[in-house]
C-alpha cells in the first residue's frame, strides 16, 4: 500500500487521545483530520470528499460513533470504518460490526497495533486504492463537484453545494436508482417531510439545468427514489 493514499477523518472527544492519536498518524506520512464532536465530524465528512478512512469513537457527543458511522455509510457504502472505544460488550461489537465496521478496537491500545490493522484494512480495500473522483459525465455535460460547475458548450453554471451534493450522489448511482431517504439522511441528516420537500425543490432546479441535453433526465421513481439517466 501507498501509505500517503490515506486521508483519515478521526472523530475523538478525549482532547489527549486525540491529539496523540492524530500526532501519531501524521508521522507515518498519512493526512488526518481531528474533529470533537460526531455532527462535526458529520459536517467535514460531507464537505470533503478525499475522506477515504473512518476511525470513530463511539462514546460521541452530539452524534455517537455508531450513528455518525451509518450516516457515512449512506455517503460512502464501501469506506473503511474502524471503531475506538471503551465499551467492550459483545452486544457493542456485534453492533458495531452490523453497521459496517472493518474493525472494533478497546481502549487502551497499542498504537502500533492499531497501525497494522489500518494498513491491513487499507491493503485489501479497493476504495482506499482508488483515487476520488470528482469530475462526471453527465450526458454533454462536465459536472466538477470540487469547484461546484456544470459545464456545456464552454457555458458554465455555478451550483450551491447542496445543488451539488445532491448531484454527486446521483452521479455515483447513474442510470441506477438511489432511494430518496439514502439522500436525505447523507445530505440533510433527516428523513422527515421538510428536508423532503427540499429536496424536491433541488431536483426540479437540477431538471432545469440539463435542459440543454435531451438524453439526460432525472427519474423519478414513486415512493422510492430518483434515476439519473444519461
Amino acid at each position: 500500500m501507498d501509505e500517503k493514499k490515506l486521508n483519515i477523518i478521526l472523530v475523538e472527544d478525549d482532547t489527549n487521545l486525540g491529539y496523540l492519536l492524530e500526532d501519531f498518524l501524521l508521522s507515518r506520512g498519512v493526512q488526518v483530520t481531528l474533529y470533537r464532536d460526531g455532527e462535526e465530524g458529520l459536517e467535514g465528512f460531507r464537505k470533503n470528499e478525499s475522506f477515504n478512512f473512518c476511525i470513530f469513537d463511539v462514546m460521541l457527543p452530539k452524534l455517537d460513533g455508531f450513528s455518525l458511522a451509518e450516516k457515512v455509510k449512506a455517503i460512502q457504502p464501501k469506506i473503511p470504518i474502524v471503531f475506538l472505544t471503551a465499551r467492550a460488550m459483545k452486544e457493542d461489537k456485534m453492533k458495531g460490526y452490523t453497521i459496517g465496521a472493518d474493525d472494533y478496537i478497546t481502549k487502551p491500545f497499542d498504537e502500533d497495533e492499531l497501525w497494522c490493522k489500518i494498513v491491513a484494512i487499507s491493503n485489501r480495500s479497493d476504495f482506499v486504492q482508488a483515487e476520488p473522483d470528482n469530475i462526471y459525465q453527465v450526458g454533454a455535460y462536465e459536472f466538477d463537484f470540487e469547484n461546484q460547475s456544470l459545464t456545456i458548450n464552454n457555458k458554465v453554471r455555478r451550483l450551491t453545494i447542496r445543488e451539488a451534493e445532491v448531484l454527486r450522489m446521483l452521479c455515483k448511482a447513474k442510470n441506477n436508482v438511489i432511494r430518496r431517504e439514502q439522500i436525505l439522511t447523507a445530505i440533510w441528516g433527516e428523513n422527515d417531510y421538510f428536508a423532503g420537500r427540499s429536496l424536491d425543490v433541488f431536483i426540479s432546479k437540477l431538471r432545469k439545468y440539463f435542459a440543454d441535453d435531451s438524453s439526460v433526465s432525472i427519474e423519478n421513481v414513486v415512493k422510492v427514489g430518483y434515476i439519473l439517466n444519461c
